[in-house]
């Protein structure tokens, strides 16, 4: 969520429910408007692998995946998770779904437990995209 913020309004804001939005938002790429809807998901609700995740993976045209650099688990999760999107998109058809890993909280590197070189070799054995930013700064 604060990065789906920070993203939005470029502010910051630590703390946040446990609540699952949708938003839209327009932004102007290469002179072209472009409109996103972006379904932000705690990670307390995206262990499930029911009929509401299926039904998050069918809306969505592009998913970022989101990591603390300081907690293992939401890292560990990942591979799952993007094997099932993968499964699960790609399985009706020919074309790479757009996916991003992204580890979050940069500016906590004292407290890192996952390195960025697991993030980039995550994402290169799973064909996706890689960055690691702070929501804070």
């Amino acid at each position: 969520a604060a990065l789906t913020v920070r993203f939005l309004t470029r502010r910051f804001i630590g703390e946040y429910g446990d609540m699952e939005f949708i938003y839209s938002h327009n932004l102007t790429v290469d002179g072209r408007e472009i409109l996103f809807h972006i379904w932000d998901v705690p990670s307390s609700q995206q262990t499930e692998e029911g009929s509401s995740e299926e039904k998050r993976i069918q809306w969505a045209d592009s998913f970022v995946l989101v990591y603390s650099i300081c907690d293992r688990a939401s890292f560990n999760i990942l591979p799952l998770k993007i094997q099932f999107i993968k499964a699960a998109k790609e399985g009706q058809s020919q074309e790479k779904v757009p996916i991003i890993i992204v580890g979050n909280k940069r500016d906590l590197h004292h407290q890192r437990v996952v390195s960025s070189e697991e993030g980039r070799l995550l994402a290169l054995s799973l064909d996706c995209g890689f960055y690691e930013v702070s929501a804070a700064e």
